[in-house]
């Protein structure tokens, strides 16, 4: 079957569904497989529980007219979700980078869906399956899409950008994150600096971050870019207060005004200036933008400020990565608060530098004074440091429960697998 008269039953069905455990009367099933599974074995099950067809890569029933055999079942999507793609004339704005990604896509978001009809993608469904199934949930009256793209290695950007077709882009940061998969920090920048070529060979518009000269750099095959920083750009702000919310003064692209955010840390600045800057771009009432920014409030773990009992939680337990790390931990001694505690996890996907950069992050603790420091996992326990050492977040959560704190700051930071919310469940 051509992928032209797959769209036409899209235009049926348009619910796309990868797990029978989330069928829907009337929902495409599409089969992938993985490591540990295989969707084609679960094809007739999708079709009982009402999936309208079945899209297989394996034989499974050739007379059932609902089931629809193609060579790939992966591929199938991405080239659907391509050619859906190629129904728009609109805006498509792609983000990627090291840190921040997901929080600027949240805030550029909230902008953009204050004043016009903005497609985004669900919280970080940013992989290879993730994009395609955002871009396949675009309706046909949205006015712009934000699309997040995650990479742990080289040309996965450049994959994604061929069937998200992004018109114009932001790359938050390049750090020290995935060097497993990409090698370096030059290897990092090649990967996401896909992005920006892709802009560069597509008459795109690229949003840059002027404190960062690399992506100057990285940006400047770009006829088209819009600048925003803390000293130079069409839009400028700066940090007015971060004790312990964030405020941003801004002085240039918008009437002069502070922006109270409910984020924690300064480290979210260009995030926030990175929002500012695509709403100015596409022409979003000053007012619109202001009340967006500080209305949002983080979720899913992601410098959440929490408050249990007399105590406060700086939740930030989705991802960690070295320059993460370090932003937070410095962001944390800076907060001019009594009994400050560190619960850090280990961080995860580093390769053969993964002990040099835990020391790395122990080295830095060591600078400041802080009442408990707790390490969890991973190659924390292959480092020297004069700290409190657990094996994973539960019996973190023990520590923690043993100690009886009151009045005090606890940082929880860690990558994914280490889940360092567990501290915080009842």
């Amino acid at each position: 079957m051509q992928i032209a008269e797959l769209y036409e039953i899209y235009e049926q069905y348009p619910s796309i569904e990868t797990d029978t455990r989330k069928i829907e009367k009337g929902s495409l099933f599409f089969a992938l497989k993985g490591a540990n599974f295989n969707g084609n074995a679960f094809a007739l099950q999708a079709i009982e529980k009402g999936a309208a067809y079945a899209i297989v890569d394996e034989p499974i029933d050739p007379s059932n007219e609902r089931i629809i055999q193609v060579p790939d079942v992966l591929t199938c999507l991405q080239d659907l979700a391509q050619f859906h793609r190629e129904q728009f004339d609109i805006p498509f704005i792609a983000i990627t980078g090291s840190n921040g990604k997901t929080t600027t896509k949240e805030l550029v978001s909230a902008v953009l869906s204050s004043h016009l009809k903005t497609a985004t993608t669900e919280g970080n469904l940013n992989n290879h399956i993730g994009i395609p199934l955002t871009i396949l949930k675009i309706k046909k009256d949205a006015e712009i899409a934000v699309i997040e793209m995650g990479a742990n290695h080289q040309k996965e950007i450049a994959a994604y950008c061929l069937y998200t077709q992004p018109t114009h882009g932001i790359i938050t940061n390049c750090g020290k994150a995935h060097l497993e998969g990409f090698g370096s920090e030059e290897g990092v920048r090649i990967g996401k600096g896909e992005l920006f070529d892709y802009l560069s060979t597509h008459n795109g518009t690229a949003f840059v971050l002027t404190d960062a000269p690399y992506l100057i750099n990285m940006s400047k095959g770009i006829q088209k870019r819009f600048a925003y920083g803390s000293k130079v750009g069409n839009l400028v702000g700066t940090v007015a207060a971060s004790e312990t919310f964030l405020s941003v003064a801004i002085s240039k692209g918008i009437d002069p005004v502070t922006i109270h955010t409910q984020l924690v840390g300064d480290y979210n600045l260009p995030n926030v200036l990175c929002a500012l800057a695509i709403g100015l771009y596409f022409q979003i009432p000053d007012n619109k933008m202001v009340e967006a920014i500080e209305n949002y409030s983080p979720s899913n773990s992601r410098s959440q400020l929490l408050q249990v009992g007399t105590n406060h939680f700086i939740l930030d337990a989705y991802n960690a990565n070295p320059s993460s790390m370090q932003l937070a931990i410095e962001n944390f001694a800076k907060l001019a608060v009594p009994n400050k505690v560190l619960m850090l996890g280990a961080m995860k996907e580093l390769g053969i530098n993964s002990v040099e950069e835990h020391q790395t992050i122990a080295n830095l603790i060591e600078q400041y004074s802080f009442k408990n420091v707790v390490l969890v996992g991973g190659d924390f326990e292959k480092i020297t440091h004069p700290f409190i050492y657990l094996p994973n977040a539960n019996a973190a959560k023990e520590w923690l429960q043993a100690q009886g704190f009151t009045d005090t700051y606890l940082l929880v930071k860690g990558s994914r697998g280490i889940q360092m919310e567990k501290i915080l469940a009842q």
